[in-house]
């Protein structure tokens, strides 16, 4: 045992542990591994886990629920980062989270319109940075476009196209923007754009796992089938879960849209 621990010393922390726990029944090196798997093979330890996961996953049989794929993100970094896939995951959540406080209050304030972005001619800028937006009263928001009276046009449109279902009135570099009472048609129109912003956002999930089990694949030639399917596993299994939090905000703000 001595001498199998002075052995393992080559292998990462994170691997030494998984090893050693495994230590009793570990096979021999494959035909054609350059080092025996106890002198520090890390390719091959890593195979051996990650297959062993697969095994035992395998063995809970069938008619039962699939255990939880949870891969060492130390045993693959030379494939894929997975603690960057989730940080992607995770932005989108962020985004959507954004989009819904800025977006979908009942209660139109002047800082509803600050993230409005505007295309002008000499590219895009927040409204907030355009023009001075403050409340008249609470029907009526007022958007002072006198620094950059170019831009009137533009800010309208962008107002008008932004999802929040407003009509902006333009009276020279005056842009008047009525609030809609809140009415339960209000509520429905709102809770409607709740779910695009919610299906525009798994769209973009969608993208960061294909991303990712793309460059999964490309290792297909260097690693073994129950890798890249331990991996692909792992990469739905996040993406599956970033899904189930973005419905659970869009449930919570549909019952507060709606009342």
């Amino acid at each position: 045992m001595a001498l199998a621990l002075r052995c393992l010393r080559p292998v990462p922390s994170l691997l030494l542990r998984s090893s050693f726990a495994m230590a009793r029944g570990l096979p021999r090196a494959p035909r054609g591994c350059p080092a025996p798997l106890l002198e520090g093979c890390r390719q091959c330890v890593q195979q051996m886990l990650l297959s062993r996961q697969l095994a035992t996953k395998k063995a809970k049989g069938k008619g039962q629920s699939q255990a939880k794929v949870n891969i060492s993100a130390a045993l693959v970094e030379d494939i894929i980062n997975l603690e960057e896939t989730n940080e992607d995951m995770q932005a989108v959540i962020k985004a959507l989270k954004e989009d819904f406080s800025r977006n979908l209050n009942v209660r139109t304030s002047p800082g509803a319109l600050d993230h409005i972005t505007v295309m002008t001619k000499d590219g895009k800028f927040p409204l907030n940075q355009l023009g001075q937006i403050s409340q008249k009263s609470p029907q009526l928001l007022i958007v002072n476009m006198t620094s950059f009276p170019e831009s009137t046009a533009a800010a309208a449109k962008a107002i008008r196209e932004s999802g929040m279902n407003l009509n902006p009135e333009v009276d020279g570099t005056v842009i008047r923007v009525p609030v809609p009472k809140v009415t339960r048609e209000h509520r429905e129109s709102l809770a409607k754009l709740a779910k695009q912003f919610t299906n525009k956002s798994k769209e973009a999930l969608r993208k960061v796992r294909s991303k990712s089990i793309t460059q999964v694949k490309k290792f297909k030639s260097k690693v073994s089938e129950d890798t890249i399917w331990l991996l692909e596993k792992q990469i739905q299994q996040m993406a599956d879960e970033a899904a189930t939090e973005m419905d659970k905000l869009l449930a919570a703000k549909t019952k507060e849209l709606l009342g």
